[in-house]
């Protein structure tokens, strides 16, 4: 192993053809070209003894060399990035960063507005991208610094990765305006009869999918009413004005669809399972200006008691 011919910017290579399993697209995140990036490969070849990724189906494989150093080389780039980012002051007017963020297709709804008109206000220079990211793989695109930062029902193990509860949520339906449930004389509630003689709409995202009102529907024996099931919550609110279908969803969305849309809100007679809704961020970010004001915003939009 030849570690004097190594330099930092090989080995940002080699971590970004870790994370991408492609020359091309190693070079795209690096702003390289294809052949620059391949004369890099070729020169961490040589200066470690190995191969370091082989040609397979799936894209460039690493070897177990490879899956040593690449885990140990994100983390130790990420912080030595952020230490620098620590050392520079943070001016939102002027800086032209771009943060990445992971939503849900329904966090995207509830979060990304609020967050990218303040953002616009402040960092008018600035640039912000949701990411696609299966929720179990935050904590291992936080580590890479694949995405910045999270803000979803999402839970860490993984040790450097930060968690911060921003809100606990719960449950409601909501129907169109003028949906009544049989023989009830209230505007707000309907009893668990009710609710069992009641046809729903339930969404559930393949890839952020949240089992709390599947558990709803199981435990009170809801299942067999659910006629419509959609990919993404998006639909719901045009399905449940023009239809008599009974949809149950987070408060916080029901809340946002009754200020653009006829619908009514109806407190559900069970209890279900309420979640926390989290933000999470790596560790290595903990004083880096740029991600430090990018969290405090969203603090201060979404974090309540």
């Amino acid at each position: 192993m030849k570690f004097r011919q190594l330099d930092l910017n090989l080995l940002r290579v080699l971590v970004a053809l870790h994370r991408t399993g492609s020359v091309t697209l190693a070079g795209q995140a690096l702003a390289l070209s294809q052949p620059a990036t391949s004369h890099a490969l070729a020169k961490l070849r040589h200066a470690l003894d190995d191969e370091l990724f082989v040609r397979s189906a799936k894209g460039l494989k690493p070897t177990k060399l490879c899956q040593q150093l690449a885990p140990q080389l994100t983390a130790q780039l990420a912080q030595l990035e952020s230490t620098f980012g620590a050392a520079q002051p943070f001016n939102p007017q002027t800086s032209a960063v771009h943060w990445r963020v992971s939503l849900s297709d329904l966090g995207e709804m509830m979060f990304l507005p609020a967050l990218a008109k303040t953002l616009r206000d402040e960092a008018p220079l600035a640039q912000i991208s949701n990411v696609a990211v299966d929720a179990a793989e935050v904590p291992r695109a936080l580590t890479a610094r694949e995405i910045d930062f999270s803000i979803g029902i999402l839970q860490s193990r993984h040790h450097s990765v930060r968690s911060e509860k921003l809100f606990e949520e719960d449950y409601v339906a909501v129907t169109a305006m003028g949906w009544r449930p049989k023989g009830s004389m209230s505007r707000s509630k309907i009893n668990s009869a009710q609710l069992r003689e009641a046809k729903l709409v339930v969404a559930s995202p393949t890839a952020t999918f949240h089992s709390g009102i599947e558990r709803i529907l199981k435990s009170h024996q809801l299942t067999g009413q659910v006629v419509l099931r959609t990919r993404h919550f998006g639909a719901i609110p045009e399905l449940t004005v023009n239809t008599d279908l009974l949809a149950i969803v987070p408060t916080m969305y029901a809340e946002r669809m009754a200020q653009n849309q006829p619908l009514r809100i109806w407190e559900l007679p069970v209890q279900g399972p309420g979640y926390a809704v989290n933000l999470l961020w790596h560790a290595s970010t903990d004083f880096d200006s740029e991600q430090l004001y990018v969290r405090d915003k969203v603090r201060q939009l979404f974090a309540r008691p």
